[in-house]
């Protein structure tokens, strides 16, 4: 019966890290997947969390389904943290948010709703980005290309480029756009850039997806907002998808929301429909457990405030990873090879390695990065930063040979 099914490879992140987890080097490091890990290596249980899980594991009760959109306490205080609780969109009811099965679950919902009801065949993704912005869209039945954006000169953001090719797309187009710690080069928008970037969304009517899976990683909570805002102000109707994976830790537990900016209230009532039913037929409706502590952490004062600080620690800690990395560098084959590392921001950079030099660095030092050349900065720790320059260095020097 199923003799034509094909093999599926696997996806190329995962099964690099299952082959990480194989290798016997006590040495080798993993810095491909885009996980955050703490000075010791390890995903961390923050505080803030496991105070809110015990609370709520004093009160277990009965776990009945939640409704297709998710927990109303949850959504709320989603909403509050994305736009910000005085925002006039939030105020006036014209943000239609779901709770979604992590941020993927809420790309693959916006996805289908943006097809089924507007009738979208067409989505423009950076010219690199989450490789699954790819599959995801495909598999609703769009064409799916891409427009310029990272310099790899500066290891920055080629602005003019991107924002002239967006001026001269068709109106209607969905534009997938990352609001902050862009993945997978780590080259991010000023706010001068995404105000413009706001204003020309409007003029042209286009329809800006926001994936943000990684808020409080690049500058801090309130200020990875930026973009949400800026659309927001400037008029903009357009879909934001936001991950809790990251930033709470909670990789497992799958928790993130959906919003959808609406011109008003009555438009977004028949937007939280039909992201319900959309919900139904793909998952029916979200879990419970994670979305409890979130929405505890969140609503809690004392909680939230020990949130921000936790939180605020492991950017801090990305950073002196990406600052000593750099300097260790530097010192090896030039800064002017490494200044991308201070261009970037988040928990990734491009390297620019190829997957030749690449090779070298699994093969011979047990040092693992995903094809393309991104690092994921949180895998480094003070114990092994050098030890990864030094692996850097020599695979760079070898492919000079």
């Amino acid at each position: 019966m199923f003799s034509n099914v094909p093999f599926y490879r696997g996806d190329p992140i995962y099964s690099l890290f299952e082959e990480y987890e194989k290798d016997p080097r006590k040495n080798k490091v993993s810095l491909s997947i885009g996980v955050y890990c703490d000075e010791d290596g390890k995903v961390p249980y923050m505080r803030a969390v496991k105070a809110a899980e015990d609370e709520i594991t004093l009160n277990l009760g009965a776990r009945p389904y939640l409704p297709m959109e998710g927990m109303q306490s949850f959504r709320t205080a989603a909403q509050r943290l994305l736009f910000g609780e005085a925002h006039e969109a939030v105020k006036s009811g014209r943000i239609a948010t779901i709770q979604s099965v992590g941020a993927t679950g809420a790309v693959r919902v916006g996805a289908e709703f943006l097809r089924v009801n507007l009738n979208s065949n067409s989505v423009w993704i950076s010219d690199f980005t989450w490789e699954t912005h790819l599959d995801i869209f495909q598999a609703c039945g769009y064409k799916v290309s891409r427009y310029p954006y990272y310099d790899a000169g500066t290891g920055g953001v080629d602005f003019g480029a991107f924002h002239a090719f967006l001026d001269g797309l068709p109106e209607g187009s969905v534009v997938v756009l990352h609001a902050c710690a862009h993945n997978p080069t780590g080259a991010e928008l000023s706010n001068d850039e995404w105000t413009k970037v706001a204003e020309l969304m409007v003029r042209r009517r286009l329809i800006a997806f926001l994936d943000m899976a990684y808020q409080g990683f690049s500058k801090s909570l309130e200020d990875d907002a930026f973009a949400i805002r800026a659309l927001s102000d400037a008029g903009a109707s357009f879909l934001v998808a936001n991950s809790f994976s990251k930033n709470f830790a909670l990789y497992g537990e799958r928790v993130g929301a959906l919003s959808v900016v609406c011109p008003d209230a009555t438009q977004a009532e028949n937007v939280l429909g039909q992201l319900k039913a959309t919900a139904r037929r793909t998952y029916s409706s979200p879990p419970t457990h994670g979305a409890r502590i979130i929405e505890k952490v969140l609503t809690t004062p004392t909680l939230n405030a020990a949130w921000h600080a936790e939180l605020d620690a492991m950017r801090a800690r990305i950073q002196a990873m990406r600052h000593a990395l750099h300097d260790a560098l530097s010192s090896k084959v030039g800064a002017e090879r490494v200044n991308y590392l201070l261009v970037q921001s988040g928990m990734f950079s491009f390297t620019g390695l190829t997957p030749a030099q690449i090779d070298v660095l699994r093969e011979e030092f047990g040092v693992y990065l995903v094809s393309t050349g991104r690092i994921c900065l949180a895998g480094l720790t003070t114990s092994n930063v050098e030890y990864v320059a030094n692996a850097m260095a020599h695979a760079i020097e070898h492919a000079n040979r």
